[in-house]
């Protein structure tokens, strides 16, 4: 009796904790995330002036608390995760974490010290209710820019795991890709293929 009340005591802990993670919509995960990040490109005097370093940094402290790229690289590899060893796993979430945050890097260098405006439309929620499609968009630039974010729920609320970017979601841009790598070289030629990219940034 005594672990059946513990067990019941558990359970009912982690569905309020799930509950309240919940209570924020996807929405304003995306505004938190991308409001807070270009707040402290500007703040920073290299990333203002368009280093890429530097906005990286920015990034990978402002953004990606906000996001679940392992989900992203589950999908983008495809059923070659499954297959992958431990450590290949942890090099491939690794790389393409950090592609994905040069990607956007880059992306955000070319709104340095621009009077930008976004906004932010309602969440398209699944009917599982556990995925979500936010859609925003940037004007101030010389072509207003349409971003769309798509988001999972989790333990610890809502997380970015896919980014559309000029007409394109990343995953599916990146599956293509890692299809070729994968086929001719295996999960060690992906994550070959990843370092390469990512070796372009530090030089």
């Amino acid at each position: 009796m005594k672990r059946l009340i513990v067990a019941l005591v558990t359970v009912c802990t982690m569905t309020v904790a799930y509950a309240q993670a919940s209570k924020s919509a996807p929405n304003d995960t995306v505004q938190q995330a991308v409001e807070a990040t270009v707040k402290a490109a500007k703040a920073d005097p290299a990333a203002r002036d368009g280093d890429l370093k530097a906005t990286v940094k920015v990034v990978e402290a402002n953004f990606l608390p906000y996001t679940d790229f392992q989900r992203t690289t589950r999908i983008a590899v495809g059923a070659a995760w499954s297959t992958a060893t431990p450590d290949q796993q942890k090099q491939l979430f690794e790389q393409f974490q950090r592609l994905l945050v040069n990607t956007y890097a880059l992306q955000l260098t070319q709104i340095r010290g621009q009077a930008v405006k976004f906004k932010i439309d309602a969440p398209q929620v699944g009917a599982n209710g556990k995925d979500a499609v936010v859609q925003s968009d940037v004007s101030g630039l010389d072509d207003d820019l349409q971003v769309g974010y798509r988001l999972g729920l989790t333990s610890d609320g809502w997380k970015i795991y896919d980014i559309d970017m000029g007409g394109a979601w990343l995953i599916r841009v990146y599956q293509q890709q890692f299809a070729s790598q994968l086929s001719t070289g295996g999960v060690d030629g992906l994550i070959k293929f990843l370092q390469a990219h990512n070796a372009r940034v530090d030089q």
